[in-house]
C-alpha cells in the first residue's frame, strides 16, 4: 500500500516534533504509515460519526533498537502497557457513533468472558483509537473513563475538514495539542479574488469560500486542513507516537544531529 505524499510529509514533521519532545514522554508507540492512511480514510467514510478502531500489535516486529535509542527519553518506563515495544500490525473498525456510544462494542467484537471486567470495551484488542471529527485530539471525560479498561494505550485522531456541514471546528478545549499536520504549513491557499465572480446569492446561501490551505483530499471529496493525534495511558501520562515505514524506520530518517 502506497501512502499519499502529503501524509508522508506530515508524518515526517510529526516525527521531528516527537524527537524534540521525547523528554516529555515516558514511553513510545510505533505506528506504520500505511495504518494511519487507513485510519484517515475510514474517518471520512464514516462522517459525521466518530469511529472506534481496535489496534493489535505484531509481536514478530519489535521496535528497531536504533530507533528506540534515539526516541526514548531519560525517564523512559519499560513494561508500562501491553504490547509495548512491538509495532502496530493491524487495525479494525469496531464501532461508529457519537462521543458516548462509540466506546461501546457490538457483541461480535467482544470476547464474552472478560466483557464485564473490561468495561464497555470488553474486546480483544491491545490498543484503541477513536476519531474526533472537526474537534481537537484532547480526551473528553468519556474518553478518559473508557481508557481505564485499555490494556495498551488509547489514541485520538482529530481532523479539521471542510465542508464541515453540521460539524464546524470546535476549538474551545484545554490540553496538550500534537498537530500531525496544520494548514499553515503546507498546501495551496485559494486566490484572494476567489469570491469575486461568485453570485451574491451563492455567498448568502453557502457562505464565503474557505480560504484555508488544503493538505490533501479525502476519498469523500472533503478538504483536509489539519490533523492532530495523541496517545495516552490510562494513568494519564502521554505516549510518544512514532510513524514508521515498512522497514520499521521513522518517516524522515535519518534525522539531523541538531534535531536532538
Amino acid at each position: 500500500m502506497v501512502v499519499v505524499d502529503w501524509l508522508v510529509r506530515a508524518m515526517d514533521d510529526y516525527n521531528r516534533v516527537s524527537l524534540e519532545k521525547k523528554e516529555s514522554y515516558v514511553a513510545t508507540l510505533h505506528m506504520p504509515g500505511t495504518i494511519l492512511d487507513e485510519l484517515v480514510n475510514w474517518c471520512f467514510q464514516s462522517l459525521p460519526d466518530e469511529i472506534l478502531v481496535g489496534l493489535e500489535v505484531d509481536i514478530s516486529t519489535p521496535h528497531r533498537d536504533e530507533v528506540d535509542e534515539l526516541f526514548q527519553g531519560a525517564d523512559h518506563h519499560y513494561g508500562l502497557f501491553a504490547g509495548q515495544g512491538s509495532i502496530i500490525g493491524e487495525a479494525h473498525i469496531v464501532n461508529r457513533g457519537d462521543s458516548y456510544s462509540v466506546h461501546h462494542l457490538p457483541e461480535e467484537w467482544t470476547d464474552g468472558l472478560f466483557t464485564e471486567s473490561r468495561g464497555a470495551r470488553g474486546g480483544r484488542f491491545t490498543h484503541w483509537l477513536h476519531t474526533h471529527p472537526n474537534a481537537p485530539a484532547i480526551p473528553s471525560g468519556a474518553d478518559a473513563d473508557a481508557a481505564q479498561a485499555t490494556e495498551g494505550v488509547d489514541l485520538i485522531l482529530g481532523v479539521d475538514f471542510s465542508p464541515a456541514g453540521p460539524l464546524p471546528w470546535y476549538d474551545d478545549v484545554e490540553g496538550e495539542r500534537r498537530p500531525l499536520a496544520k494548514d499553515e504549513q503546507k498546501g495551496e491557499p485559494e486566490a484572494e479574488n476567489a469570491d469575486a465572480n461568485r453570485p451574491r446569492w451563492r455567498s448568502r446561501l453557502f457562505g464565503r469560500r474557505d480560504r484555508r490551505q488544503v493538505l490533501g483530499k479525502a476519498p469523500t471529496g472533503h478538504s483536509i486542513h489539519g490533523l492532530e493525534l495523541i496517545a495516552f495511558h490510562r494513568s494519564g501520562v502521554g505516549i510518544n507516537v512514532i510513524f514508521v515505514d515498512g522497514e520499521g524506520l521513522p518517516y524522515g530518517w535519518p534525522f539531523k544531529a541538531d534535531t536532538t
